[in-house]
């Protein structure tokens, strides 16, 4: 299995990264709070395996704001690898009654933030992040993907991603600027065309929860072929996205050393035309 990735044309990235959600809660966002010691342990093995894609959100905090991925990125791994990208995502606001959409006027504020949380003078990835779990059809994302492409052109922002999206809201963006990577649920099946675009032209497929955010997989192809290798169905479930397209990126996200080392072990299986055939 080919594991490597150039974002963007010119940033050379495993197809195997992490997402730091779950660090600051293991219940995900607006949990109770998780011990930082605990997230930057996980984000320093992270790296030791081969980790240098590493997927976060200034919104990814423990409830009351109490621990955030971004600080613990900043204290375990800061002065930070040369060959380490760090993704991130603007669009939904935290409030105390919610989460809400950032105004085109709010995402120069929260790309600041994610400057400031993270310790660094640029972004190497910034996605526009718009509606909840599915992608708001008929919306425009342009006023909003503008703000964004203005950034990039003051140089606080390397690449530019969408998050949420359909294959019009990626046309729409492209006519604006340059969009490197797409990061949509991992559980949708209707969206080959969406998928197809991106890979003929090379931008990532980034699917978030890729092993069910944080449930056990209860898909009996997974546990068949995990049977046959050995391994879980997490493992396999991860090693299957990467087979299904050369532009497939994956992030999954633990507060949990044993997982981390088992999610990142994925890399190392490659399926047989056996397995495809029972997972397909």
């Amino acid at each position: 299995m080919n594991n490597a990735f150039r974002l963007g044309g010119d940033l050379a990235i495993n197809r195997l990264g992490f997402g730091t959600m779950r660090l600051p809660s293991q219940q995900g966002m607006g949990g109770p709070a998780r011990g930082p010691e605990n997230g930057r342990a996980v984000l320093r093995r992270a790296l030791e395996l081969g980790v240098n894609h590493i997927d976060t959100a200034d919104f990814y905090v423990s409830v009351g704001g109490a621990v955030r991925a971004n600080t613990m990125i900043r204290e375990a791994l800061s002065p930070y690898p040369a060959d380490l990208v760090i993704a991130t995502k603007v669009g939904p606001v935290i409030r105390s009654d919610g989460f809400h959409q950032a105004t085109p006027a709010d995402l120069r504020g929260l790309v600041e933030a994610n400057l400031e949380g993270l310790g660094v003078d640029r972004l190497d990835l910034v996605y526009l992040r718009i509606g909840a779990m599915q992608p708001p059809l008929g919306e425009s994302l342009a006023e909003r993907f503008e703000v964004l492409a203005a950034l990039r052109e003051e140089g606080l922002i390397r690449h530019l991603g969408l998050s949420n999206v359909d294959i019009d809201h990626l046309a729409e963006a492209r006519a604006i600027a340059p969009v490197v990577a797409v990061q949509n649920h991992a559980g949708r099946s209707h969206e080959a065309d969406l998928l197809a675009a991106c890979e003929e032209s090379g931008i990532g497929w980034v699917p978030f929860f890729p092993v069910g955010g944080g449930r056990e997989p209860d898909d009996e192809r997974l546990v068949k072929v995990a049977e046959r290798h050995g391994v879980t169905a997490h493992r396999i479930s991860l090693a299957r996205l990467l087979a299904s397209s050369p532009v497939a990126l994956a992030i999954p996200g633990t507060g949990s050393l044993s997982h981390l080392e088992d999610n990142m072990a994925a890399g190392e299986i490659t399926l047989t035309e056996e397995d495809l055939a029972d997972l397909a």
